[in-house]
């Protein structure tokens, strides 16, 4: 397979995952599949597929991270479709995590829907503006995390 088509195929992995958490959530299944970390596994599959024989120049760009050395690793095709893969898998671990704290808080699907189209396209953006709601809907709830929940807010 071509770096092309494992560049093209990292996102039509993650996309029906997506389309389950902004189109039909509540559903019990959705419920389910976005409490699972096994979603992420066929596309850190392909990210596997693209960084294992770039791997010499990928470890370099991460071990000794500069600009040069990633903008070197963008020229090859498998590594600037591993990077693909890795921001793939993470934006779908951020999106999993955020349509469970959102169903946690009672945050109305219609706010999470553009949220979560955001967080896909533009996941910093997306997450901080989820992590601003979030912050507000616990602090109207009067709901601050027990001594053993860790929080990003």
């Amino acid at each position: 397979m071509t770096h092309s088509a494992l560049f093209d195929l990292a996102f039509y992995l993650a996309a029906p995952f997506w389309a389950l958490l902004i189109l039909a959530p509540g559903w019990r299944w959705t419920d389910r599949i976005a409490a699972s970390p096994l979603p992420m596994v066929p596309v850190i599959a392909v990210y596997l597929a693209l960084a294992l024989p770039v791997f010499p120049q990928l470890w370099a760009a991460v071990s000794r991270p500069d600009l040069a050395g990633f903008q070197e690793l963008l020229t090859l095709g498998g590594g600037a479709g591993a990077i693909w893969a890795q921001v793939i898998a993470w934006d779908l671990f951020l999106g999993q995590w955020m349509y469970r704290e959102a169903r946690a808080l009672g945050i109305h699907p219609l706010v999470m829907g553009p949220l979560l189209v955001l967080t896909i396209v533009l996941s910093p953006i997306g997450v901080l503006l989820f992590i601003g709601i979030r912050a507000g809907v616990r602090s109207r709830a009067g709901r601050h995390p027990s001594p053993g929940e860790r929080s990003l807010t």
